[in-house]
């Protein structure tokens, strides 16, 4: 009787699993038909390099072969779009006016800047996913005027088109990243230190090259590390991102394969985004952790370098608690710091802002002792102007300073985004320099309408792109520049 029961159980448990399971993909593939129709930077996929070749060039040779990749990119592009494609704002029509082979600089290639003077180290720039190398272009130039080579790699599946990231791994960007170091390290003279600074999943990349380097001698340790909102760990639905793809496996529903398909208008990023990205950035996360857990465990975290942070305490892209927990929380006192920034606490939203956001900079980071030093960028209800409240390593005791920015009055917050970019970036900042055109000025657009007359939602032009505090990031950089 009891087995009878239990099996009855188990089978309407596997009924209700399954009309579960049958109702999300009707609910996706029901979703799809307010997707747009797939374009052919979404359909092409091109042949870039993979781990195991990678592995085996050098940086000339890759650099070559990334220029065959984009002239095949190109006239792949030029060939596929049809008239109503041919738009001024579509970077892949040739006559647009952000195409970007007609700037000075494409900063989607690769490239290596030199210091005009004596050579003091080696800096390695790893930009972040549907990114390019010019996320972190200010952050190089400012290193290759502090006596820096630069090395800043295009990472497999990126600068090309958004179908590129359907066939790339985290493996290849690993590769990349060695490759990166290896040029790097060819470049510096003997005795001089290498930096190592990783934005978003290029965080994620710098970290566990740095973990994977304690293992293998053959890799050369970096002598600091600077992470700019670092992929420790990603948000519950990039982990569940993947079932959203499950339909794409017919063709009639090729499109369930993207979380986001859009017109592409940046001319240094993609807007469209597949599921294949968020699936590798889990798996490259959880790879991370486990390197993490197994250097744990044998006591080899002490040999890590001192790690310098930037992160925002809004991000809806990584996860700020996984910063903490999953990494500064289990640093050993090597002189690590954890830079956050704050909301605009200047800022009365009331019953608008979300409750737990209130509140989650005192839940995260409670007084107490530390092995790593804290300092948190913020202000008071009554002032915008920003101050540091820093506490050092081992420490209770809160050290105030006043700096010499503000809070913009428009800006509840920072973003994941946000944080490499100087306000005069010319394609990113509040305040562009009028010096330099990349066809469009992202941030300073301020669309007001409707709801449902776009394509793209709203909070694709609401999210703050540039960081009113970038000063302040380039100052603590300096701070903590390896010397000779």
């Amino acid at each position: 009787m009891l087995n009878a029961k239990l099996t009855r159980a188990l089978l309407w448990m596997v009924v209700v699993i399954l009309a579960i399971a049958v109702l999300a993909l009707g609910l996706r593939v029901a979703a799809l038909r307010n997707i747009p129709a797939l374009e052919p930077w979404h359909t092409w996929v091109p042949d870039d390099l993979h781990s195991d070749v990678i592995d085996r060039l050098d940086w000339a040779g890759y650099l070559a072969a990334e220029d065959r990749l984009m002239q095949t990119m190109r006239e792949e592009m030029t060939a596929s779009l049809q008239p109503f494609e041919r738009v001024a704002y579509n970077r892949y029509f040739d006559q647009s006016a952000v195409y970007p082979g007609r700037f000075a600089t494409d900063w989607n290639r690769s490239y290596e800047a030199r210091p005009n003077g004596v050579v003091r180290g080696a800096a390695v720039l790893l930009h972040g996913l549907t990114d390019s190398p010019y996320s972190l272009r200010h952050l190089g130039e400012h290193l290759r005027q502090q006596g820096f080579v630069v090395i800043a790699i295009r990472m497999p599946g990126h600068g090309t088109v958004p179908a590129g990231l359907t066939h790339a791994d985290w493996e290849d960007w690993m590769a990349a990243t060695r490759l990166a170091v290896r040029e790097a390290s060819a470049q510096l003279p003997k005795g001089a230190p290498l930096l190592m600074v990783g934005f978003s999943n290029g965080g994620a990349l710098a970290m566990k090259y740095s973990l994977d380097a304690l293992a293998d001698p053959s890799l050369v340790m970096p002598k600091q590390l600077v992470l700019i909102s670092p992929m420790i760990g990603v948000t519950r639905y990039a982990q569940f991102a993947g079932l959203a793809g499950l339909p794409a496996v017919l063709p009639a529903f090729a499109k369930a394969a993207w979380l986001n398909v859009l017109p592409e208008f940046n001319p240094f990023k993609y807007n469209s985004f597949p599921i294949t990205a968020a699936r590798q950035t889990v798996e490259l996360t959880d790879a991370l952790q486990r390197s993490l857990d197994a250097a744990s465990r044998s006591g080899q975290l002490s040999r890590l370098p001192p790690i310098l942070t930037f992160q925002s305490l809004a991000d809806s892209t990584v996860s700020t608690p996984a910063v903490i927990s999953n990494l500064y929380e289990r640093l050993p006192a090597n002189g690590s710091e954890l830079v956050i920034f704050d909301l605009n606490r200047s800022l009365n939203y009331g019953p608008l802002l979300r409750p737990e956001m209130a509140t989650l900079g005192d839940r995260l980071l409670p007084e107490r002792e530390r092995n790593y030093d804290l300092t948190v960028i913020s202000n008071s209800p009554q002032d915008s102007r920003a101050t540091t409240l820093h506490t050092p390593a081992h420490s209770q005791k809160q050290e105030r300073q006043a700096l010499a920015a503000s809070y913009p009055p428009e800006l509840f917050s920072l973003s994941h985004v946000a944080l490499p970019f100087p306000p005069d970036d010319a394609l990113y900042g509040q305040h562009p320099d009028a010096g330099e055109d990349f066809g469009i000025r992202l941030g300073t657009l301020t669309p007001r309408g409707e709801r449902g007359v776009l394509i793209a939602g709203l909070d694709l032009f609401q999210r703050v792109t540039s960081n009113p505090f970038y000063g302040y990031l380039v100052q603590r950089v300096d701070q903590v520049l390896p010397q000779h």
